[in-house]
């Protein structure tokens, strides 16, 4: 009779583990790909602002010497990304591609000019920073115009502030809601040891005597979910780095490192701060309040 009423126990127990365990996996691997999503986002808004092109027009009489300069002038700056030289006959011969037809044997000339074509680093791809530097660049006398897109770098500029807002929002829910179920988890195995916790602490032993055992088997339950949610997240880094390459998901690895250990510390902070205060809530009942 003793053995099955132990064998009840232990199956009751290891269930109760199981189920907090589970908790913690789960809302851990969902907190994880979000951190993944922020990171991507950021990394995918950059590469977007980091294509827009400043095409600066040279004059017919610019000299080579000049253009040499500014070459080396905008490679020194903190803006530039990366500084194209475009011949005017390279430029006709993209253009001709591009339609389908040499339209320099049509007109019997080439209309186009040498040319520059800045990328910009994306800190600097807002409306404000690339008149600014638009009209730095115009203020030289062998410079014939500069020309870039208003349009787009405006668009671009306020997509990623709204992404990012919503993004940040998102986060905010989701971890809030990550504390509460994981907190959820532990109240409710706790609570099944509620009348072991109130004799431990009439018999004379400390609060934290009591609480002890409790916190540290709960942070090796979320250590355990925390290993489960980092191989589950490590699956799906595989798969989309994998199928997605252009994403570039391991181009920075320590940010990918950084965030795995974030997961895993947080897995063990909710977990000791959860078993903190549902130990406490216990402690400070009364006995006849156990049974409510």
């Amino acid at each position: 009779m003793s053995t099955s009423f132990e064998n009840y126990q232990r199956r009751k127990l290891i269930s109760s583990y199981f189920s907090v365990v589970l908790s913690i996996a789960l809302v851990l691997f969902l907190l994880g790909i979000l951190g993944l999503l922020v990171l991507n986002t950021k990394k995918m808004a950059d590469r977007s602002k980091e294509q827009i092109t400043i095409s600066i027009f040279l004059k017919e009489d610019a000299k080579e010497l000049e253009v040499e300069q500014l070459q080396k002038t905008l490679a020194m700056s903190d803006y530039t990304k990366s500084a194209t030289y475009v011949s005017k006959e390279e430029a006709a011969e993209q253009h001709s591609q591009e339609i389908g037809e040499d339209f320099v044997d049509y007109l019997g000339y080439n209309p186009l000019k040498n040319s520059i074509d800045v990328k910009l680093n994306a800190d600097f791809v807002t409306a404000e920073k690339v008149t600014e530097i638009a009209a730095e660049l115009s203020e030289k006398s062998y410079v014939d115009e500069v020309s870039y897109d208003k349009v787009l770098v405006s668009m671009v500029a306020k997509s990623v502030e709204k992404i990012g807002f919503w993004i940040l929002v998102a986060s905010a829910i989701f971890t809030f809601i990550a504390v509460l179920l994981i907190n959820s988890s532990i109240r409710l195995s706790i609570y099944s040891k509620r009348f072991i916790i109130k004799t431990m602490q009439m018999v004379g032993a400390t609060k934290t005597f009591i609480r002890r055992p409790f916190i540290w088997q709960n942070i090796k339950l979320g250590m355990i979910g925390a290993l489960l949610a980092l191989v589950a997240i490590g699956g799906v880094i595989y798969y989309v780095n994998t199928s997605f390459q252009d994403l570039g998901l391991l181009e920075d690895p320590t940010i990918l490192i950084i965030l795995l250990i974030g997961v895993f510390v947080l897995g063990i902070l909710i977990s000791l701060v959860s078993t903190y205060f549902a130990t406490q809530r216990f402690l400070n009942l009364r006995t006849d309040e156990l049974y409510y």
